[in-house]
């Protein structure tokens, strides 16, 4: 009896603990921007900026990122890249395929400059898009 407990302590605390570390972090959008590329591989300008109130999932444990949007976009991460830092932006890369199998880059960037302000870029061989985000609790 006293073997069949501790074996239900350990397994209590083994997924209580294991819980406690997930990596799950929650945004919520504010606005959208899209940018593709013309003929001659050079963007176009960035379309005008459509107010979106959408979340976002962001989970290291699973390894994906979730945008709740109308159709809900879901990017398997392949790879973490280095965090870049500058004077202006601190960048978190994330190499990704999309839920069509689609290649793309993700990054969540901070604008030092810009009162902290977050954005995520997500980025295809002809277009990418920015979602203006906050942290969401």
């Amino acid at each position: 009896m006293i073997k069949l407990k501790n074996t239900f302590l350990l397994l209590f605390l083994f997924f209580g603990l294991n819980q406690g570390f997930s990596q799950v972090y929650k945004f919520k959008t504010t606005g959208l921007s899209v940018a593709a590329k013309d003929a001659n591989g050079k963007y176009g300008d960035w379309s005008e900026l459509k107010l979106v109130n959408i979340l976002i999932n962001l989970d290291t444990n699973k390894n994906r990122i979730v945008i709740y949007s109308e159709a809900i976009q879901l990017f398997e991460i392949v790879e973490y890249l280095h965090a870049e830092e500058s004077e202006t932006d601190l960048i978190y890369p994330f190499v990704c395929k999309d839920n069509n199998g689609e290649d793309c880059t993700l990054s969540f960037i901070t604008r030092k400059n810009q009162e902290n302000r977050k954005q995520l870029y997500i980025k295809y061989d002809d277009r990418v898009l920015v979602y203006n985000v906050v942290n969401f609790e």
